[in-house]
């Protein structure tokens, strides 16, 4: 029996662990190397949970049964180095939660689209009437809603690193959207160690389960040819080409062939638009017959729906020019989505925190679809290396402001500005909201 946990990192991951860890009669105490903010020692100090900042002390550590991690905690930092030589066992917020609650999980992961698809999940359990929460990735941590809420079903978004801590964990509704290279700094440019993190969403699975998956991911359907699982397949595509439960049907209605009865409808009149969206349509689709919600409600989940905060979210249109906020576009994928999904001239928003980013992919639909390139962050270089010789201009902006007004000035009427970094937002921002938050408050100061 597991008695003395120690939780790394004071954020809203670790807080969790920490007060479901002290309300589960364990002895607790949690290290930080940062600043813990105010609030969570707040809760800390409610739970009389022991804490330290600004360093970790290896004799209160080291003194753990267990270590729950926070994701963003490298594998690489130097006390879990230590923590890993002397044998002491590292979780995830998400698997020490996963212990104890009896809920049903229906877990979502991927490289793209998994917060969409996650919150257009939930948004159709709440509508059905179900005991629901959602967690992980997004909102309050799962750790904390266990300690504190009796819900019956948790929609989970799962990103790699919170899956690397999963052990024992099973998810009742496994689902990868899809896998392009994203995190290739963090897997030291591996992609088979990414491509693994994410496929341990199927570890554990059961005949009593199920996986969905997009059988147009050439990744995905290369490695389920290479691992066995138990679990019930339920492939989704654009086009049915073998046995896909849901598909785009040649009179364009989303149709998902699973269960007893069929159900379809019109594509044109999902609330979400754009090709990506049309897949993430399709999961929720998928899902909802494998709970049994009524057609109806399914139907209207789908089409009310409105999408979430810093994904492709069209924030005010200032003398005829559209703004979009796509902050949570942190990789070079997303952002090919986001492009595909514009039918007028872009001036488009990039940069940050590279990632080991490939552009290639999307030079193409840059050189298509954008006039002007505004290129935010501390390290430039290698977006004017892609795109110096397929975009007219390129300019240089040392914060959001001033990319805003420069992509203002620098737009005609009918053109979209476009925030879509395409990297992660570390070098000028708190987080991707953050990022967006300050887009937005830019826009709303022209």
């Amino acid at each position: 029996m597991t008695n003395r946990i120690v939780v790394l990192g004071g954020g809203e991951s670790g807080t969790g662990s920490a007060i479901l860890a002290k309300k589960q009669g364990y002895e607790v105490f949690l290290s930080d190397n940062g600043n813990i903010k105010d609030k969570y020692k707040e809760m800390l100090y409610n739970y009389d949970i022991p804490w330290e900042e600004k360093k970790h002390t290896e004799r209160l550590i080291l003194d753990a049964d267990e270590v729950v991690k926070s994701p963003g905690i490298s594998d690489r930092n130097p006390i879990i180095q230590i923590i890993r030589k002397n044998e002491i066992r590292i979780i995830s917020e998400i698997e020490f939660a996963g212990r104890h609650t009896m809920a049903k999980k229906i877990c979502i992961t991927g490289s793209n689209g998994k917060t969409t698809t996650s919150s257009l999940i939930h948004h159709m359990l709440k509508k059905a009437g179900m005991n629901a929460g959602i967690a992980g990735n997004i909102g309050r941590s799962f750790a904390l809603q266990v300690a504190e809420e009796t819900y019956e079903y948790y929609v989970l978004e799962l990103s790699s690193f919170q899956l690397d801590g999963m052990f024992e964990f099973k998810a009742d509704i496994a689902i990868l959207l899809n896998i392009t290279p994203d995190h290739l700094d963090w897997y030291a440019g591996n992609m088979q160690d990414y491509v693994d993190s994410k496929f341990r969403i199927t570890q554990n699975l059961t005949e009593d389960e199920f996986f969905v998956f997009c059988s147009d991911d050439e990744i995905t359907v290369k490695e389920l040819e290479r691992i066995v699982h138990k679990a019930k397949e339920l492939p989704f595509a654009m086009k049915k080409k073998d046995n896909e439960v849901a598909y785009i049907d040649e009179d364009d209605n989303l149709r998902v062939d699973y269960g007893d009865s069929p159900f379809s409808m019109p594509a044109m009149e999902l609330g979400l638009s754009g090709k990506h969206n049309r897949y993430n349509s399709m999961v929720a689709g998928i899902t909802g017959n494998v709970l049994k919600i009524r057609k109806d409600l399914i139907r209207e989940s789908l089409m009310d729906f409105q999408g979430v905060e810093h994904r492709l979210e069209k924030f005010l249109k200032v003398h005829g020019i559209q703004f979009i906020n796509d902050s949570k576009a942190t990789n070079v994928n997303s952002t090919w989505y986001a492009l595909e999904s514009m039918t007028t001239p872009v001036v488009w928003i990039a940069g940050g925190i590279d990632k080991g980013n490939n552009y290639d992919e999307i030079k193409d639909l840059v050189e298509d679809k954008v006039g002007t390139l505004i290129c935010l962050g501390k390290d430039t270089s290698k977006l004017h290396k892609a795109f110096g010789k397929r975009v007219e201009n390129i300019i240089d902006a040392s914060g959001m402001e001033e990319a805003v007004n420069k992509a203002y000035y620098l737009a005609g009427k009918g053109d979209t500005i476009l925030l879509s970094p395409a990297c992660a937002s570390f070098d000028l921002f708190e987080n991707y909201e953050d990022r967006g938050w300050q887009f937005k408050e830019a826009v709303r100061k022209l």
